[in-house]
């Protein structure tokens, strides 16, 4: 009778073999932030408002201070139309052209003034976490810019810097990192100390490998959802602080001073006022729930789900 069994002999690494599929932490991340529909949405959204506002300033050569014929009154307060998209303001400029040109200020203002504040927290919040005598004085100093309210840090900064983009950026980023370093201050303290990290020290692990592996992945998370709170709020106190006088001023072309100079006009020519504020609105809303699901894909913990 022909033997149906077949010896299998015994290996000891098998026995070390672990059955569970391959982990790769950044395809986890893009797996679960692609499983969003809203998230996709919104990041197509917001794409498009960015591509928008490179691209259309440099294919209308917009310049902010460009002032057409005054006596022109025939494209004197033209509403919204298949020719003129956005309509025409008291001037008989084209609104379209002038609001990507703006929506390209306030975009590139956020942007450096957020990569300003991420970058310098993250670094002093890292020698914050582990330096006892960076602490000490850090604390004092965190304790008396945290009472004063940031608007009223900016607005002073402003008055006596002047107006421009370079002074909004310096103004917004001066105190703000602050904010940024006492949170990643409080997570790498939490994150130092765990018994993973511990162990691996024991072990021998060099230090780089530690933070890589074990701190670096924690931490994505914190920081992405940072970026995704700064980037918008910049965008709402550039809208705000050139709305009351205190920002970019009319002859720069921003989201903030074109809501601003048009305000007037909010019931006679509504269309002025509320297109811009639309486009402020979409931009905000859109980066900071992209950002906000991208930072919930970033933590480890909801790999395991």
């Amino acid at each position: 009778m022909e033997n149906k069994f077949k010896f299998v002999e015994l290996q000891e690494s098998n026995s070390e073999h672990i059955a569970a599929p391959a982990y790769s932490y950044w395809g986890s991340v893009f797996r679960r932030f692609f499983s969003s529909k809203i998230a996709i949405f919104m990041m197509v959204l917001a794409s498009a408002v960015v591509i928008m506002s490179i691209v259309q300033p440099t294919l209308s050569g917009y310049r902010n201070d460009y002032m057409p014929n005054v006596n022109n009154f025939s494209l004197h307060f033209l509403r919204p139309s298949a020719e003129y998209w956005f309509g025409t303001d008291n001037f008989g400029r084209n609104l379209f052209d002038a609001v990507w040109s703006g929506t390209q200020t306030s975009l590139k203002i956020s942007f450096i003034s957020t990569i300003i504040t991420i970058v310098i927290g993250i670094i002093v919040g890292a020698f914050w976490g582990y330096s006892q005598k960076l602490d000490v004085i850090l604390l004092e100093v965190y304790n008396i810019v945290a009472n004063v309210p940031f608007t009223l840090i900016v607005m002073v900064l402003m008055y006596i810097l002047g107006s421009g983009q370079p002074q909004l950026i310096f103004a917004l980023s001066c105190t703000s990192w602050l904010s940024v370093a006492y949170f990643i201050r409080v997570q790498v303290m939490i994150i130092r100390d765990r018994e993973y990290n511990l162990a691996s020290r024991c072990l021998g692990t060099p230090t780089y490998k530690v933070i890589l592996n074990n701190i670096l992945p924690y931490l994505i998370s914190v920081i992405v959802t940072l970026v995704s709170r700064y980037i918008p709020m910049f965008i709402s106190f550039e809208v705000f602080l050139s709305f009351i006088g205190v920002g970019l001023t009319n002859k720069t072309a921003s989201l903030g001073s074109i809501i601003q100079q048009y305000a007037q006009y909010m019931e006679s020519a509504g269309y002025l006022f509320w297109i811009p504020v639309t486009i402020s609105a979409i931009i905000s809303i859109s980066l900071y729930i992209v950002g906000q699901t991208l930072a919930d894909a970033s933590d480890p913990r909801t790999h395991m789900i």
